[in-house]
């Protein structure tokens, strides 16, 4: 199969859920020389710190650590890269999974816009939306929207593209966002949720007929499913998370509660989430149903997931190169894996949901977790 060949599914692979209105301080201190205290849980009611990162900055932040060292990840300093087969592809999806954590967590800006710019390069622009004619793709247009909107990049321009025309265009009749695509249509409820909480922040709002459609996409126990016109309605965590968010956005609250009450039901005794079908906890399920959790008011539910994240993190006693990222589960890092984990659980340990998230007013530099001084020597 070609290059160009895979790069279609690679890009359904990499729009995978994120969820993405309390805001947060971002706090930093100086390189610790005694012991860091306890990690503080968010406080849905404080407000951002103002003071900038610094060159060489550390903080005690688990979401502003998190974010860090992701964006001491990125190639190039400016994206991310999937490999298959053993060839490196560009990955767009992850690469605005970081925009979004870097936002969550006020930190790491110059980070965020040099990963801005490279999304709007017209190469890449075209590879992960498709030529906006014969390739359309649903799912990656609102998430590239929504990544605008919280850069405060003018999203009507964006690399030459109106993203919000662009994704109006795919609305169907049924309500559903679906791709113009000869790979066929795999739009399902991450899209149809993100493209909701994008457009609803445009001055034409979110589609009633769009709403609706995800609205009766609802299960009978309150979740949502990833797939549409299933036979059985089979909920899941990423989409119930995403869907909650999107109802709430849009005035649809008690269907937003239903989703809701489907999670915190569906929590694990260790405070985290698993993905459809498992019932081990890991951090991606779990960022994004705390990130839903903690703006909807479920603070006791979204503080045990926080918890459960904040357990999965790389502390000081992992090596320094490793330090604050979020390993996927508790069997341990594995850097196959650990950028996405971490991009989704910094949404969860920001406590921020995708409806109000912005840029504005995060700090320049990429942290790293302070931690104790090594004891000298005798």
């Amino acid at each position: 199969m070609s290059a160009s060949a895979l790069r279609r599914p690679l890009r359904l692979l990499a729009i995978s859920a994120l969820a993405l209105t309390a805001g947060l301080p971002a706090v930093t201190v100086a390189r610790a020389a005694t012991p860091a205290p306890a990690l503080t849980a968010p406080n849905p009611s404080a407000s951002s710190a103002s003071s900038a990162f610094n060159d060489g900055a550390t903080t005690y932040r688990p979401d502003a650590a998190a974010a860090g060292w992701l964006a001491r990840q990125l190639v190039d300093g400016d994206h991310f890269e999937s490999v298959f087969d053993g060839t490196a592809y560009p990955d767009q999806g992850l690469t605005i999974d970081a925009v979004l954590a870097f936002a969550a967590a006020g930190s790491a800006d110059q980070a965020a816009a040099r990963a801005t710019d490279w999304l709007a390069r017209p190469d890449i622009l075209s590879g992960y939306l498709g030529d906006g004619t014969t390739e359309a793709y649903a799912g990656a247009t609102a998430k590239l929207l929504l990544a605008a909107e919280v850069r405060g990049t003018a999203p009507s321009a964006f690399g030459g593209v109106d993203l919000p025309a662009r994704l109006r265009s795919l609305l169907t009749p049924s309500g559903r966002f679906s791709d113009r695509s000869q790979w066929g249509d795999y739009s399902n409820a991450f899209g149809q949720s993100l493209a909701l909480i994008a457009l609803q922040r445009t001055p034409g709002g979110a589609p009633a007929s769009a709403v609706d459609f995800l609205a009766a996409a609802q299960c009978a126990d309150g979740g949502f499913p990833v797939a549409f016109g299933q036979a059985t309605c089979t909920a899941d965590t990423d989409a119930t998370a995403l869907a909650a968010q999107a109802l709430a956005a849009t005035g649809r609250s008690a269907k937003a509660k239903a989703g809701l009450d489907w999670l915190t039901a569906h929590q694990n005794a260790d405070g985290g989430f698993a993905a459809a079908g498992a019932t081990v906890s890991n951090a991606n399920s779990t960022g994004l149903a705390t990130a839903a959790l903690l703006p909807g008011g479920r603070f006791i539910s979204g503080l045990k997931g926080w918890s459960s994240l904040v357990k999965l993190q790389q502390g000081c006693s992992a090596d320094p190169a490793v330090r604050g990222a979020v390993a996927y589960d508790a069997t341990g890092f594995n850097p196959a894996n650990a950028a996405r984990a971490t991009a989704q659980a910094v949404l969860g340990l920001s406590g921020q949901g995708l409806a109000g998230l912005s840029a504005h007013g995060a700090r320049p530099s990429a942290p790293t977790l302070a931690c104790p001084a090594p004891a000298a020597r005798p």
